[in-house]
């Protein structure tokens, strides 16, 4: 908040340097119609901040009270311990001038510990892909993806998990999750490393939505590159019980790419979404391609206030849904000009100088020499 003694020179600042102000538009009430790519911004490869390596970005916050943002890292502790980002971006000219690394916090176990390197101990270990603040409660929800690695030598079934913790990272309680999100060694109920990628609270933060980023075996088939009837799902969870009160059914876009050779690994699937409020979400899918060297990625406009709630339907594959979710293709990033990969986190921004509310996407480099971390600037038109 601007003091009162020096309103007028942060008045005259503002207009005369276009800085983005730090407010923010409700998610209760942001409508848009379209969206524009503003800026792209690159963070070195490998950095080093605190005696971690930042990489596996995959989720994004942002917490307009401080102007900062928030990271998870989908580090399985293999290179260093399971860990969050604090973040401060600045924001100049509808360009992102600087990104400056400002914290890291570590995840911890019930006991306190940090989670366990994947490759010594996977049982134990935690698949980190989602985070959000919650500012009526101060503290933060985020998703572990579990494991479900079944092989002649072992069978490793991890639940997926929403877990919350306070600032410092430090355990405090997990939501109930569904029957049918509970890993399963036959085939029902979640797939490996297909689980809880997307989060957001809305109602005011009285709920929390979640979603899957493939179909759960008994909803459909994994996406193909030819239209087909297979499903996702969103969860709806309320936040003072912590437990699923209704899910929406979602159809994902086919892949547009053909892997090389056609035998080859493909995906698509939702890698992040964004309540905004009246049961509307901004979804981004993710298609990957072998052969292809960036991802497909898409932002929809979703809408779920007139979708049947399909939380006791057992199988979407064997009972479709008489009202799925419906959708709006809003932005598809190969019809820019930019090597723009592999987007795992979207958030509300700040507001413009031109009153239009922003939106700040993070991009997942794998920790690959050939792939970017990417924080990416684009503005809503309502």
């Amino acid at each position: 908040m601007v003091r009162n003694a020096v309103a007028i020179i942060a008045l005259f600042a503002l207009i005369s340097s276009c800085t983005t102000s730090k407010k923010i538009a409700s998610a209760e009430t942001t409508a848009l119609s379209e969206l524009k790519l503003l800026d792209k911004y690159v963070v070195p490869h490998n950095l080093q901040y605190k005696g971690t390596t930042v990489g596996g970005l995959s989720s994004i916050d942002y917490n307009p009270q401080k102007n900062e943002y928030y990271c998870i890292s989908d580090d399985r502790s293999n290179i260093n311990p399971a860990r969050f980002y604090t973040t401060n971006i600045v924001i100049k000219a509808n360009k992102i001038d600087t990104v400056v690394f400002t914290d890291v916090q570590f995840l911890r176990t019930p006991s306190g510990d940090t989670f366990p390197d994947y490759h010594k101990n996977p049982k134990q270990s935690v698949d980190p892909e989602s985070l959000r603040f919650n500012p009526n409660k101060n503290y933060f929800v985020w998703t572990s993806e579990g494991e479900r690695m079944i092989t002649n030598k072992d069978t490793v079934l991890v639940n997926p998990a929403i877990m919350i913790m306070d600032v410092k990272g430090n355990f405090i309680d997990t939501f109930r999750l569904p029957e049918n999100l509970v890993m399963r060694p036959n085939s029902f109920g979640p797939r490996q490393n297909g689980v809880l990628e997307g989060m957001s609270f809305g109602n005011k933060y009285k709920d929390l939505y979640v979603s899957v980023e493939e179909p759960l075996y008994e909803d459909g088939p994994l996406v193909e590159t030819f239209t087909q009837k297979t499903w996702l799902r969103f969860f709806k969870f309320n936040v003072d019980t912590k437990t699923n009160v209704e899910q929406y059914a979602y159809m994902p876009e086919k892949i547009d790419t053909l892997p090389k050779p056609l035998s080859a690994f493909k995906i698509n699937g939702i890698s992040e979404m964004l309540y905004i409020g009246n049961k509307q979400f901004l979804v981004v899918e993710r298609a990957f391609s072998t052969g292809r060297q960036k991802c497909t990625i898409k932002i929809f406009l979703a809408n779920a206030s007139k979708a049947s709630n399909i939380k006791d339907v057992p199988s979407l594959l064997l009972d479709a849904p008489a009202y799925p979710m419906t959708k709006k293709l809003l932005f598809n990033f190969d019809n820019v000009d930019q090597f723009i990969d592999n987007v795992e986190g979207i958030t509300l921004g700040p507001v413009l100088p031109n009153g239009h509310q922003t939106i700040v996407l993070v991009v997942d480099n794998n920790f690959s020499q050939f792939e970017e971390t990417q924080f990416i600037l684009m503005e809503i038109i309502s």
